[in-house]
């Protein structure tokens, strides 16, 4: 008789979304630079390169959400992320900025902004018992073996 795997929990299932979801918006940092850009506060310096170096911490914590090894600390980098933007969406609501791709309505940005701790509390939620976390007990077991050699 085998054993059947364990199914995988909604919170897994969610993990994969907010990664693949980071990724692609991290992405889209590249392709499309312009749109952030001009939601970047203009009291901050070099607004595309803010844009690019936003994109890149994007997609390498959404490729470390993935990571048992590397989830919790992907998960408070992207804590740090989205509070570190939230300017930017401030500023977008403020000044009524339209990026291309998003319907402009002005109340439509406003809404946004609460959108953001939404966001917080769901990378929040992966730096709580990494223990318990789909490959965390493979991960340790194999450094622990390694390091016992």
């Amino acid at each position: 008789m085998t054993s059947q795997p364990a199914a995988i929990s909604r919170k897994e299932i969610l993990r994969g979304v907010l990664a693949v979801a980071i990724i692609i918006v991290g992405i889209t940092h590249f392709t499309h630079p312009d749109q952030y850009a001009r939601i970047v506060p203009p009291q901050l310096p070099a607004p595309v390169a803010l844009v690019y170096i936003s994109g890149v911490f994007e997609i390498l914590f959404g490729i470390g959400l993935t990571i048992p090894f590397l989830s919790v600390a992907a998960a408070w980098g992207l804590i740090t992320l989205f509070i570190a933007v939230f300017p930017a969406n401030i500023n977008q609501a403020i000044n009524s900025i339209p990026i291309d791709g998003i319907p402009h309505h002005p109340l439509l940005y406003w809404f946004r902004l609460p959108f953001q701790a939404v966001l917080i509390a769901w990378a929040w939620w992966y730096t709580r018992d990494p223990e318990t976390q789909a490959g965390a007990a493979q991960v340790a077991a194999k450094l622990e073996s390694e390091v016992n050699r």
